[in-house]
C-alpha cells in the first residue's frame, strides 16, 4: 500500500471556515470503483471462493453482515446506503470484474450499506484475513484495492451516511461528546433534531425518552439505544469486537497514538500477532491537530487526523486487532504471560510483550464547575466537530504548545475571534517558530500573555461566561463567550501501572533503558548497597521484563510526532530480541 502519496487519502479537515469536499465523487470514480482485469481476477481466486445467489436476493445487510470482499464475476449488486431508521439511497452496482466493500472489511467489521443481486449472481468471496494476505501478495492490486476502500469511506463521511444516527436536540452535551468520538474515529454518522426533523420527532414521540435517557441513537442494524455510551457505540459498530481471554498475543500495544500505530505496523508486519487497545480514537492527541507541517515528507503539512488514518488502515492491512474503545485498567506482572486487565470489567488479555504508548492526558485547570460544562462550552479538542460550532463566535483558547497553536490557527478560520491565553510572558519557549509567526500573521487570533481562567458562568444549557484574571496587576475582567478551548499541558497516564511496579520519574513518566539502570543504582547507593549484576535491559524496555515504553508516556521522550513513530519503529526490534532470549516453555505458552 502506498502510504506516501496524498492522493491515497484526501484531506479531511481543510482550514477554510467553509470546508470545500475532500473527494469529487464523479472525476475519481475510476479509483472507486474499478474494474479488475482477467490476470488481477485470476490472482484473487485462490484467495476465496465461488457463492452464488438469485436475483433479487440479499447478499449483504447493513449492520449484520461480515464479508471482507466480494468480487462480481457475474451479474450484479445494487448496493444502498441503508441509515437504520429505514432510509435508502442508491450508491452503484457492481459489475462483473468490480468489487464490493469499503475499510470495515479489512477488519471483518458488519457492512454500513445493503447489497441485492441483480440477476443471476457470481460472486468471489475473500474473507477479511484471506484479503489481507491478498493486499500483501499482490503490491499492486493491492494498492489499487486499498485505496478504493479508503476512498468508498471518505465518500460515506462526506455524505454523512452508512452509520449510526444520533437524535436529540440541539447543542445536548452527550450529542457532541459521541459525535465526537466517532468523528475522531473516520466513522460517517448523522445527527438528527427532533425540532426540524419528522423522523427523529416520530422516534422521540415512540420511545419518549427521560431527559436522562437522551440521546438516541440508531444503529445501522436498526437498533435503538438510549443514551449510550461510546462502549455501547464501539460495540454496535464492530469497533470493539469480543477479545479472547484465552489467546495469548505476542503483542499487546496499550494506546494507538502514533507511537502505538507504527509498533503495531511494524510488529504485525514482521509476522508478530498484534493487539491495540484505545481508550478514545485512533491517532491519540497528534490526531487532534489540525495541520502539522514540520513532518518529515509532507511539505505541505498534513493533518493528524488524515496521518492517523493512513496509519490506522496500514495496521489493519497486516492483521492488527484494533479495538476502541478499550481502555486498560491494570497491568499484571507477577505471572507469565503478562496480562492486561481491561477497565470496567474483570477481562484479563494475554500478552508475550506489553508496549505502553499510553501518552499523556490534557490537564484540567482547578475550576469548581468546570466538568459541569464539558462538552457544552468546553472542549480539549479541535476537531471539525467543534469548529462548526464556533462559526462568528468570539472564543477563548489556552495554552502555549505546538497543539494550542494548531488548534487555534485552525479555529481561526471558523471563530469570529480566538483568544489566546497563556501564563508565561511569550510564546518563545514553548511553541515551533512557525507556528509563532502563523498566529501573529493571523489579524483575528489576539495573545493575551501572562493571563489564566480563574472561573466559568452559565447555566444548563451551556456555558455564557468566562472569568480571566491578568497575573502582572491581579485585574479581572469578563468575557461574554460561549466556547473554551484547554491545552494546558500534559501529565501522564501511568496511573493504572501502579499494581504492576513500572518504574516511574518524579513527574509520572515511565523510565527505560538506562535511565531504569541510573534510578537502580542511586537506590541502591542510598542504601548503602553497592549495585552489582544488574539486569541489562534494552533502551525502550521499562524495569519489568517484556514490557516497553514509547511516545509521549516515556521519560526523556521527545514530545514530537516523528520521535513518536520513531520509537514505535525501534522497540518492534528490540521486543524480537527479548521474544529470541525466553525460555522454550515460556515462549509456546
Amino acid at each position: 500500500m502506498a502510504t506516501t502519496s496524498t492522493e491515497l487519502l484526501p484531506e479531511e479537515t481543510p482550514d477554510e471556515p467553509t470546508p470545500r469536499p475532500a473527494l469529487d465523487l464523479e472525476q475519481r470514480r475510476h479509483q472507486i470503483f474499478p474494474t479488475l482485469s482477467p490476470a488481477d481476477i485470476r490472482h484473487m481466486q485462490r484467495f476465496g471462493h465461488v457463492v452464488c445467489f438469485k436475483n433479487g436476493e440479499m447478499i449483504f445487510e447493513a449492520g449484520k453482515t461480515s464479508f471482507g470482499l466480494m468480487l462480481v464475476l457475474k451479474g450484479g449488486i445494487e448496493v444502498n446506503r441503508y441509515d437504520g431508521l429505514g432510509n435508502t439511497s442508491y450508491v452503484t452496482t457492481h459489475q462483473p470484474g468490480q468489487f464490493s466493500g469499503e475499510v470495515a472489511q479489512l477488519s471483518g467489521r458488519p457492512s454500513l450499506g445493503n447489497g441485492h443481486a441483480v440477476g443471476d449472481v457470481e460472486v468471489l468471496v475473500v474473507p477479511s484475513e484471506s484479503l489481507r494476505a491478498l493486499l500483501v501478495a499482490h503490491a499492486d492490486l493491492g494498492e489499487r484495492i486499498v485505496r478504493a476502500l479508503i476512498l468508498r469511506r471518505v465518500g460515506l463521511i462526506e455524505q454523512a451516511s452508512g452509520g449510526p444516527v444520533i437524535v436529540g436536540p440541539r447543542g445536548h452535551g452527550r450529542i457532541h461528546t459521541l459525535q465526537s468520538f466517532l468523528q475522531s474515529n473516520g466513522h460517517p454518522h448523522v445527527v438528527l433534531d427532533p425540532e426540524h426533523d419528522q423522523q427523529a420527532s416520530d422516534l422521540m414521540a415512540h420511545y419518549q425518552p427521560k431527559p436522562e435517557e437522551l440521546p438516541l441513537v440508531v444503529c445501522p442494524d436498526g437498533v435503538v439505544k438510549k443514551n449510550p455510551t461510546v462502549v455501547d457505540i464501539g460495540r454496535c459498530l464492530g469497533m470493539l469486537p469480543e477479545l479472547d481471554g484465552d489467546k495469548v498475543w505476542d503483542v499487546i500495544v496499550v494506546g494507538a497514538g502514533p507511537a502505538g500505530l507504527a509498533t503495531a505496523v511494524y510488529a504485525a508486519s514482521e509476522g508478530l500477532s498484534v493487539l491495540a487497545l484505545e481508550t478514545r480514537a485512533y491517532g491519540g492527541q497528534a490526531g487532534a491537530s489540525a495541520r502539522i507541517e514540520n513532518y518529515l515528507g509532507f511539505p505541505t503539512g498534513v493533518s493528524g487526523r488524515a496521518l492517523a488514518g493512513r496509519a490506522y488502515v496500514q495496521a489493519q492491512k497486516f492483521g492488527v486487532e484494533i479495538a476502541i474503545p478499550a481502555p486498560a485498567g491494570r497491568l499484571i506482572c507477577d505471572t507469565y504471560p503478562l496480562q492486561v486487565e481491561m477497565c470496567g470489567s474483570l477481562q484479563k488479555l494475554k500478552a508475550r510483550s506489553v508496549v505502553l504508548s499510553c501518552g499523556a492526558r490534557y490537564r484540567r485547570p482547578s475550576l469548581a464547575n468546570l466538568k459541569q460544562f464539558e462538552g457544552k462550552g468546553v472542549y480539549y479538542w479541535a476537531s471539525p466537530v467543534e469548529a462548526k460550532l464556533c462559526k462568528t463566535e468570539e472564543i477563548v483558547l489556552v495554552g502555549g504548545g505546538n497543539s494550542a497553536g494548531q488548534a487555534a490557527v485552525f479555529l481561526s478560520g471558523f471563530a469570529s475571534k480566538v483568544h489566546m491565553l497563556i501564563r508565561k510572558d511569550s510564546l518563545s519557549s514553548t511553541m515551533s517558530s512557525y507556528l509563532i509567526e502563523r498566529i501573529q500573521a493571523t489579524p483575528n487570533i489576539e495573545l493575551h500573555t501572562c493571563t489564566e481562567i480563574v472561573a466559568l458562568e452559565g447555566d444548563e444549557d451551556g456555558l455564557k461566561q468566562v472569568r480571566i484574571r491578568h497575573a502582572r496587576n491581579g485585574d479581572e475582567c469578563d468575557y461574554d463567550v460561549c466556547r473554551v478551548f484547554l491545552f494546558i499541558g500534559a501529565e501522564p497516564n501511568t496511573g493504572w501501572l501502579s499494581d504492576c511496579g513500572v518504574d516511574v520519574d518524579a513527574h509520572g513518566f515511565i523510565r527505560t533503558g538506562f535511565d531504569v539502570t541510573k534510578s537502580q543504582c542511586k537506590a541502591n547507593f542510598a542504601n548503602g548497597v553497592y549495585p552489582r549484576d544488574l539486569p541489562s535491559r534494552a533502551a525502550l524496555e521499562t524495569s519489568v521484563p517484556g514490557v516497553f515504553a514509547i511516545g509521549d508516556v516515556r521519560a526523556t521522550s521527545t514530545k514530537r510526532v516523528a520521535a513518536a513513530v520513531g520509537e514505535g519503529a525501534a522497540v518492534v526490534s528490540q521486543i524480537h530480541q527479548f521474544l529470541a532470549n525466553l525460555p522454550a516453555d515460556k515462549l509456546g505458552t
